[in-house]
């Protein structure tokens, strides 16, 4: 077990990622006989003691959710592999031909094996041993689609799958995992409270380790970047804790803002300042002027589509017109072709190219006309809404492939090692004694934010509520801390007394 000295509190503890391990703050001198209860010192030490008990209690209790978001998101990092592995032959062809069929025969040869539904989109091969997607809009599948993956050289159907937003059932189901545990809208509070409180606990820890005080150590690169191998206990887990949530915590942070923004309730106020700073992507207009809108009850009958949802008229042929009208426009790579979703809209041509250097131009095409009637360019993102888009595709892992993939599983698996020594280093630290053995180390001691130096208190409140009000669930749950810590305290008091 650990030696007394060793249970000493040390400055500095902490690291960045989760669980501090239990660290209590310094202890204050006992007061003078006669006299009452010394008065805590206002110092900036307090304001690392506060930081001690966030990282400590925040770490114990959210590293549950950083944990099993780690899992899923290590599991849903190779989908990519995982789709070509479970799907690849409805994903990929044998032999690649010289030239592809036209689009309107591969459509006729995928309709003839599935008539059910409306025609919804093509999605043309990403490279040349992919399929043609050819999505078909089915009633009974709700919110789903049917995808029909046609060989492109032999227009050979190869298979279908329900599909949503055009990912595989693989996929749909380890992304709801990562997302809500199948658990719906309720299930998605799991992944706010670890997003949102990731960031605090990678800066804290941060904080903590970079300012510690260990001599000569401390000022080296190597004492910052490196576990000391010399240490023993707690002390050799803390280092191991410390120094792996350093390398990590630039990507930690990353994954928490770049999933805060897809969150609930945090990413309402997200979409809330990318409406204040017009930050949101252009919108391509599909509107086709001098057209007459349908009346009557048809017209009722299509308002409620959306982009991706067709009215089944759509001639098979005018795929091949819009294609080519939408390459002589610059839309390179795979694109996907969605017909109008009435006589006064246009056929809208989408690139849908993730990986770096990204494409994502969209042109609204008239193939009555046959013409490019508007344009939506990436070059015209506004820098907010390229930042987002960018940003999600990085969390996802496709922005620069195999390589994102990589960092983002060394990262997860660095964080499962950091929450693990966390919550080792809470075990190490539990007293020890011949006739009594704790479970658990001590946690921090309560009052620290009578220490903080007044400065601090006041920009600090009005700064957490702004923040709060940024993060509700940040706010939410940082309130229950509070409640739970001051009823606690309340009743020892009352036993005390």
């Amino acid at each position: 077990m650990s030696s007394t000295r060793e249970h000493t509190p040390q400055n500095g503890l902490g690291g960045a990622g989760v669980a501090a391990a239990g660290a209590a703050d310094p202890a204050s001198p006992p007061p003078a006989a006669g006299t009452g209860p010394a008065q805590p010192v206002r110092s900036w030490e307090g304001v690392r003691a506060l930081l001690v008990r966030l990282h400590f209690y925040a770490g114990v209790f959210v590293a549950p959710f950083l944990l099993v978001a780690a899992l899923t998101g290590l599991a849903y990092t190779f989908t990519p592999q995982l789709d070509q592995l479970v799907y690849g032959e409805r994903l990929r062809v044998e032999e690649p031909g010289d030239e592809p069929r036209p689009l309107a025969e591969q459509i006729a040869a995928a309709r003839a094996t599935h008539p059910e539904g409306t025609l919804a989109s093509v999605i043309t091969p990403p490279g040349p041993q992919d399929t043609t997607r050819v999505v078909l809009s089915v009633p009974e599948l709700g919110d789903k689609q049917r995808t029909v993956f046609v060989n492109p050289y032999t227009a050979e159907v190869k298979g279908e799958l329900t599909t949503s937003w055009g990912s595989t059932p693989l996929t749909t189901w380890l992304d709801d995992l990562h997302r809500n545990l199948h658990l719906g809208e309720t299930g998605r509070l799991y992944s706010e409270v670890a997003a949102s409180w990731l960031w605090v606990l990678v800066t804290g820890g941060l904080v903590l380790w970079l300012g510690r005080a260990r001599g000569q150590r401390a000022r080296s690169a190597r004492g910052v970047l490196l576990p000391d191998r010399s240490a023993r206990r707690v002390r050799r887990t803390r280092s191991w804790h410390a120094a792996t949530g350093v390398w990590i915590a630039l990507g930690l942070l990353f994954l928490s803002a770049t999933g805060l923004t897809w969150s609930h309730y945090a990413g309402d106020r997200f979409g809330q300042l990318l409406d204040a700073a017009e930050g949101h992507a252009p919108e391509l207009d599909t509107a086709l002027s001098g057209a007459q809108a349908p009346t009557g009850e048809g017209h009722q009958e299509h308002a409620g589509h959306s982009a991706g949802q067709a009215t089944g008229s759509a001639d098979p042929a005018d795929f091949d017109t819009v294609l080519a009208l939408a390459r002589n426009a610059g839309l390179g790579g795979m694109v996907e072709l969605t017909p109008p979703v009435d006589a006064t809209t246009a056929w809208t041509v989408a690139q849908d190219d993730d990986r770096w250097p990204v494409h994502y131009d969209q042109v609204a095409v008239d193939a009555v006309q046959g013409e490019v009637t508007s344009e939506s360019r990436w070059a015209d993102y506004p820098v907010l809404a390229k930042l987002s888009k960018l940003g999600v595709q990085g969390h996802k892992g496709l922005l620069f492939g195999i390589v994102n993939q990589i960092v983002l599983a060394v990262i997860a698996l660095g964080l499962v090692l950091v929450i693990g020594w966390g919550y080792r280093m809470w075990w190490q630290r539990r007293p020890t004694r011949e006739n009594r053995t704790a479970p658990l180390g001590k946690a921090p001691a309560r009052g620290t934010w009578r220490r903080l130096p007044l400065p601090v208190l006041v920009l600090g409140v009005p700064a957490v509520a702004a923040l709060c009000w940024a993060l509700p669930v940040l706010g939410i749950t940082l309130l229950g801390f509070l409640v739970v810590d001051v009823t606690a305290g309340l009743v020892r008091r009352a036993r005390a007394s």
